[in-house]
């Protein structure tokens, strides 16, 4: 019976033009969003390398300005800002902090419509006040990004509910499931087989056009086991969405029926489950106030202001190593303002710390809940496939936060040892250097799919279908 279903159902999806239809439908979807994350990689790249251009060309310019300051020449230059003072070259030289994009960045555009890849810490910016975010359109924060990621997780099961949705109801409706009664096969394996088949034809479908699109786009990609993990979760991802087609067509009666209950199923799991997960994370664990946090930073700012002489004298009596010859060392702002910023920092660093604690119970919530929609683990998963999930950009966060302490560090030495900057010291400056330490899970979705397709599919072989109830199939 199967050999006769392969050939029959060949020549009906060739017949009815399903396969035409969906090849030229896949190759358009797949390469406008592989193109469309393409080109916003590109962009992120360009974004990057024009920064660290213009912090080569400072650097040029600071380290001609510092040869003829050390030749003993006058310059013409703001005395505040001759690189001879550390803090001149901590405040106007800053390095790029940068996320470099990773090679399969093209595929989800993520968290990156949100969060910037590059800042330049500072030596007297604030940690907590380092800017992230960047401004984007509210509109496309509204619609997303047509990206590869947005193709699978929304756009792929339409097709597949389109391309099985009347599988067994059509044949009821055209009169011809009597005839299939002759032949020594239940209504469920039938189903199934068909199902088997539509999705063999449309993985391989998938898969082709995956392949030549990245050919045309001109992907690069130099870890093919990221290019078969993602077509991995994909096919996972089918596989669910045919199992869920296979309960649909025993278990409902007609086409349009079949229809309704498979688009409400997409609703659920796509668009409903992921915004109610969303916004009881957020009735949970709720953000402090940030008008508050920024009344309470200006409070202690003004507060450490009054009494930078008495903050400068504990700051150098806890850290001798910065009162050396303190006898002859003139106090000027700086010497005030970093030890004051130091205080701040850390009688801020409880309130911080709450916004990072509910920020990560947020996370961790929807963390233990995302199996409840296989959307939000195929999305979590490209995401972190792409390097551009919420993780990663923790991670950067984190990395940079800890590099701005590095950097300050490094020129607060010269500051309070009474040091000038010199060309000398220019190759010892700090780099940024970004890891990506997170860990994809794909592998462990993909398996976590395949299992609940299986299970579902099992339901329907366990549970009596209503056709064979009323006799129309037998076993």
């Amino acid at each position: 019976m199967l050999p006769y279903n392969f050939k029959y159902e060949l020549r009906l999806l060739l017949r009815s033009r399903w396969i035409q239809l969906l090849s030229v439908l896949l190759l358009v979807l797949f390469g406008f969003s592989t193109y469309n994350g393409s080109t916003k990689v590109e962009k992120r790249t360009n974004d990057i390398s024009s920064a660290k251009k213009e912090v080569e060309e400072t650097d040029r310019a600071m380290l001609k300005l510092l040869d003829s300051v050390e030749r003993g020449m006058e310059v013409s230059a703001s005395p505040w800002t001759i690189p001879t003072s550390p803090m001149a070259v901590g405040n106007y030289h800053p390095r790029v902090a940068a996320m470099e994009p990773q090679p399969m960045a093209f595929v989800s555009t993520g968290q990156a419509d949100l969060f910037t890849h590059y800042v330049k810490p500072t030596v007297s910016g604030d940690d907590f006040a380092l800017n992230f975010t960047e401004m984007t359109s509210p509109v496309q924060l509204l619609f997303g990004s047509f990206d590869l990621a947005f193709v699978i997780v929304y756009l792929l099961p339409l097709l597949i509910i389109a391309f099985t949705y009347n599988v067994l109801s059509s044949e009821k409706e055209q009169g011809s499931l009597r005839l299939l009664a002759s032949q020594p096969i239940s209504v469920r394996k039938w189903v199934f087989q068909k199902l088997i088949l539509r999705f063999f034809w449309l993985s391989i479908l998938v898969t082709l056009s995956l392949y030549i699109v990245f050919l045309v786009v001109g992907i690069q990609a130099p870890d093919w086991l990221s290019v078969l993990s993602l077509l991995g979760l994909t096919l996972c991802y089918m596989l669910f969405w045919f199992a869920l087609a296979f309960l649909v067509n025993l278990f409902v009666d007609s086409s349009a029926k079949n229809a309704v209950s498979l688009i409400m199923l997409w609703v659920i799991f796509v668009l409903l489950t992921p915004s109610v997960l969303n916004q009881t994370a957020s009735t949970l664990y709720p953000m402090p106030s940030r008008t508050i946090l920024i009344s309470e930073m200006r409070e202690h700012k003004a507060e450490a202001t009054k009494k930078q002489d008495e903050i400068l004298d504990n700051f150098l009596r806890d850290h001798p190593e910065y009162a050396i010859n303190d006898s002859t060392q003139s106090r000027n702002f700086y010497h005030r303002y970093m030890a004051s910023q130091k205080i701040v920092k850390e009688e801020l660093e409880p309130i911080v710390g709450e916004y990072e604690d509910q920020l990560q119970k947020q996370q961790e919530w929807s963390r233990k809940l995302q199996w409840l929609s296989p959307a939000i683990v195929v999305q979590e998963s490209l995401n972190q496939l792409a390097g551009t999930s919420t993780a990663d950009y923790e991670n950067y966060r984190g990395q940079v936060i800890e590099f701005a302490e590095t950097w300050r560090t490094h020129l607060i030495t010269f500051l309070y040892n009474n040091a000038t900057f010199s060309q000398q010291d220019y190759a010892s400056l700090p780099q940024f250097t970004y890891s990506n330490n997170t860990n994809s899970n794909v592998g462990f979705s993909s398996v976590v799919l395949l299992l609940i397709a299986a299970a579902l599919l099992i339901f329907g072989f366990a549970v009596q279908g209503r056709s064979e109830k009323k006799g129309m199939l037998s076993q």
